[in-house]
């Protein structure tokens, strides 16, 4: 039996994230450290709202075997990039660093396609710099998924998303750009699981994400 450390449980892929720790016979108990109240109960999840500003707060929240990183935001959301990346690449590290002080043995995190610390693309650029900064940690395994465009029920509605999801389909369906077609939230989230038990750290690109669920 396992114990879960989740960040990210109010987003999209972490929602669907801890419905399916709480229904896997595998974890035990699940901490959750969220901004706000992602309004899941269940006699597994203790959920912490925290301030990730502050991590001498919490610092001894983040024990356990696993811990499964789905934070993240959009600039429309954090307005500037340096918002972003503060949620984005700051946050993140931070709780991975002090997960590995605290001997959690095995990191997931949720990076993204064309993830690339030289790209000249700002998301990407800053998840490549993630992934090389989290690799440096001493995890006994590090996992790290890179799906494509995700699809799936947000609580805010994004117009601009829904058409290029409309978009990415109809150009999918003709056989191109299949290295990013769309993936779903859940199927996400059970991949990550499904990387968890694996005792070795890799990196899945989008196609390899579809086949840990197969």
């Amino acid at each position: 039996m396992k114990k879960a450390i989740v960040i990210g449980a109010t987003g999209m892929v972490g929602t669907q994230l801890i419905h399916s720790l709480i229904e896997n016979d595998d974890y035990s108990e699940i901490i959750s450290l969220v901004r706000r109240t992602s309004g899941i109960t269940d006699k597994k999840l203790t959920e912490h709202i925290i301030n990730f500003d502050k991590p001498d707060t919490w610092e001894k929240l983040v024990t356990g075997d696993v811990l499964f990183s789905t934070l993240g935001t959009t600039i429309a959301q954090a307005k500037t990039k340096k918002e972003q990346y503060k949620v984005d690449f700051i946050y993140q590290y931070t709780v991975a660093e002090i997960a590995a002080k605290n001997s959690v043995s095995h990191y997931v995190l949720v990076s993204s396609a064309g993830a690339n610390s030289s790209s000249m693309a700002f998301y990407t650029k800053m998840k490549g710099e993630l992934e090389d900064a989290v690799k440096s940690l001493p995890f006994d395994y590090i996992t790290l998924l890179r799906p494509g465009q995700l699809e799936g029920n947000r609580v805010n509605t994004r117009p601009a998303e829904k058409i290029a999801l409309s978009i990415m389909h109809g150009v999918n369906k003709l056989g191109l750009f299949n290295r990013y077609r769309p993936i779903l939230d859940v199927q996400v989230a059970q991949a990550m699981i499904a990387a968890a038990s694996k005792s070795t750290s890799a990196t899945y690109t989008l196609q390899e994400v579809f086949e840990l669920i197969e």
